[in-house]
């Protein structure tokens, strides 16, 4: 592929993944097989993803500050504290995974994230029926568990924290959401810094589609009350789909 046509997929990826996770998530579906198919390595190509999806964090987080005000400052504290560790570690290990190993994880890893996208709405359901009122013990090393993931891999990171937080009490659903958001971003910082210093990060694809991430997601928040959750989650798994099963196909 020529520049321009690398240019070109890259802001396209990065316009429609900034709407898809204003909408519904699933943006890393379409920013990480293109920084692939642009000829990025795979860890080089997971870390700039990362950092291009990264500033959708921060919008959704000022938009529950109300939520998170109303929760216990050292509750917020011990769950940031948590998702930055998480964050690191994750960031640690895709830097320490050889780059092979990795790109025969991709398809998996997309596979499972199509998975938790697909059963989102089930999880919410059975999990919420089934949490118990008092915050068991296995919350924090389970959100440390999920932090290291999203750090790792970002892929249905959202609905894993939104599981976590239902089996484990959380009756709110608007504080859940919060909580939701701000760990995302904490962690996302975290691990994005972490590949940052150890010069991961490929800057020219990675600014361009943080900014077409942004208008993407603008243009997403606007138009997503006219479509159904029903169609976009559709649209994400199959787009999930699609995408691992080229990932297979290509070994």
């Amino acid at each position: 592929m020529d520049t321009l046509s690398i240019a070109l997929l890259l802001a396209g990826a990065g316009f429609a993944a900034g709407a898809l996770n204003a909408i519904a998530g699933g943006g890393s579906f379409l920013t990480l097989p293109a920084l692939l198919v642009a000829g990025l390595p795979p860890i080089v190509a997971n870390a700039t993803s990362a950092l291009a999806v990264s500033p959708g964090y921060l919008g959704s987080t000022l938009g529950f500050r109300a939520e998170l005000a109303q929760l216990p400052r050292r509750r917020l504290l011990r769950e940031t504290l948590l998702s930055a560790a998480g964050g690191v570690l994750g960031a640690l290990l895709l830097l320490v995974t050889p780059a092979e190993v990795f790109r025969g994880l991709i398809p998996w890893l997309l596979l499972f994230a199509t998975a938790l996208f697909l059963l989102g709405p089930w999880l919410a359901r059975h999990l919420v029926a089934a949490s118990a009122s008092a915050e068991p013990r296995w919350r924090n090393p389970g959100l440390l568990a999920v932090a290291t993931y999203g750090g790792y891999f970002n892929g249905g990171l959202g609905i894993l924290l939104m599981a976590l937080y239902s089996a484990s009490g959380e009756k709110n659903l608007h504080s859940a959401n919060a909580l939701k958001n701000l760990n995302s971003l904490v962690l996302s910082l975290l691990s994005v810094l972490t590949f940052v210093l150890a010069g991961v990060i490929a800057w020219g694809p990675a600014l361009l589609m943080m900014a077409t991430a942004t208008l993407g997601g603008y243009v997403g928040a606007r138009h997503a009350r006219r479509l159904s959750m029903r169609t976009v989650r559709a649209v994400v798994v199959c787009t999930g789909l699609v995408m691992s099963a080229l990932f297979f196909w290509r070994g």
